[in-house]
């Protein structure tokens, strides 16, 4: 049985594009500043990760395999957050699943994001179960915060203001530490379809 054809996307090379073989892929790379490139098994996958930016396809090809329980967890630490708009103040906290105690409870901010409040839970509860040295998993339901988590970065497009600077504060502190620190704690989804709401949840929808 024959080798199966690759193909090959090129987000930083001589040429950007999707290459029908390693040779034509190599041409654009090899020796390149910077080069950043990966293999599909179809031309139509590579030409879909191509519209991407190339971080976010590599972080979820390196995100190990989601676990997934029933019935629900019962182990771990869930986190969530609270955007109030009429308000413009964000709080988010971290509960512990197995007796549903409230670990810790940051805000209400100025401003802010659901979005960014999740983030901040999820780094700020694995700053805490580093310190303990507890492997426990956490979980969020947010996608997008797990997804910022694992590039080590908040990709908000909320800019900065001063009134703002509290929040942007944390934000840093949160980056930073995901860029000098290393952790074991599995990040998992919480399936609230399947699960019923997280527990971390404020009840307000």
């Amino acid at each position: 049985m024959g080798k199966r054809q690759q193909f090959y996307a090129v987000w930083q090379g001589r040429e950007r594009g999707v290459f029908d073989s390693w040779e034509a892929c190599k041409a654009q790379v090899e020796g390149f500043p910077g080069a950043q490139y990966m293999g599909f098994d179809t031309r139509e996958a590579a030409e879909r990760a191509l519209q991407r930016p190339y971080l976010e396809v590599l972080a979820e090809r390196q995100r190990p395999p989601r676990q997934s329980y029933s019935p629900a967890p019962s182990q771990g630490y869930c986190v969530d957050a609270a955007y109030d708009t009429a308000r413009q103040r964000l709080e988010y906290r971290c509960v512990h699943l197995p007796s549903r105690r409230e670990v810790f409870h940051v805000g209400p901010l100025p401003d802010g994001s659901n979005n960014i409040g999740e983030f901040l839970a999820i780094v700020e509860t694995l700053m805490m179960l580093v310190e303990r040295n507890d492997p426990a998993p956490v979980y969020s339901d947010s996608e997008v915060a797990l997804l910022w988590v694992t590039l080590k970065r908040c990709r908000t497009r909320l800019p900065e203001r001063p009134e703002r600077a509290a929040l942007f504060e944390r934000i840093r502190r949160a980056e930073q530490w995901l860029q000098t620190h290393t952790f074991h704690n599995p990040l998992l989804k919480w399936e609230t379809a399947q699960w019923g709401e997280n527990p971390a949840d404020f009840g307000r929808k």
